[in-house]
């Protein structure tokens, strides 16, 4: 009879050795630590807000890491993400937007930007750095509230003015030109000036022919001007002179 329960007391350590050994092996096969920790367990700490949020987690996307801390951000709320795999911690710094105001020509629009500086700013939106003046400088930090005042500079206002005329050209029908200007042009008689009629090029002065400054359209070049008709009734005006190919 003692034989017996010798017998099956052994059976018994042995069935619970057994269990033992099996819940061990499922244990690390299922990434758990030997402190019942998940092996891709790691620290986060999100700063928002001023204040500092920090959690254990297996979470790697910062959206799914921002869900489970509660942490909402808005359509330009933008963070930065620092890792570091040594400690197996990662950080998460949220910068929240802010209203600011930006001013070109005659419009005015109140926008939001997680920007740091009003070059930032400007490129967010889309404006060209290289076409604006911008008040206050490119380097000055964002803050709330904070009013940008652009204009545009002479090169791209020129561009823009050449952009114009090319236009204007097409609608008008004015030849290709290579270059044009804006000039204040007066009607004269040929007897006029010297009386001789005779112009620099030795060309007679008529209907066709301009006198230029040299300095600026070479003698002897094609011009085409807008609205040139009776030299008694053009008097003194501004125009556009373009000098065409």
């Amino acid at each position: 009879m003692q034989w017996k329960k010798l017998g099956q007391l052994i059976q018994t350590k042995k069935n619970t050795l057994f269990c033992a050994t099996l819940a061990g092996m499922m244990l690390f096969s299922s990434g758990f630590t030997m402190n019942g920790l998940p092996k891709n367990m790691q620290r986060v700490s999100v700063h928002v807000d001023g204040k500092t949020i920090t959690d254990m987690t297996v979470q790697t996307r910062p959206d799914d890491i921002f869900e489970k801390l509660g942490v909402q951000l808005g359509a330009k709320d933008t963070y930065e993400v620092f890792h570091n795999e040594g400690e197996r911690h990662t950080e998460i710094s949220v910068r929240r937007a802010v209203p600011v105001s930006i001013s070109f020509w005659d419009d005015t629009q109140q926008v939001m930007t997680s920007g740091r500086t009003v070059g930032d700013v400007i490129a967010e939106y889309g404006y060209n750095p290289h076409e604006v003046d911008v008040t206050p400088s490119m380097d000055t930090p964002v803050t709330a509230d904070l009013v940008i005042e652009l204009t545009e500079n002479e090169q791209a206002a020129e561009q823009r003015r050449a952009r114009e005329r090319e236009a204007d050209r097409v609608s008008r029908g004015i030849p290709r030109y290579r270059a044009a200007y804006t000039m204040y042009a007066s009607a004269y008689l040929p007897g006029d000036g010297g009386g001789s009629g005779v112009t620099a090029t030795g060309m007679v002065a008529r209907r066709g022919v301009v006198a230029v400054d040299p300095d600026i359209i070479p003698l002897g070049s094609r011009l085409y001007i807008p609205g040139y008709g009776e030299a008694i009734e053009f008097g003194r005006r501004s125009v556009e002179v373009y000098v065409i190919d």
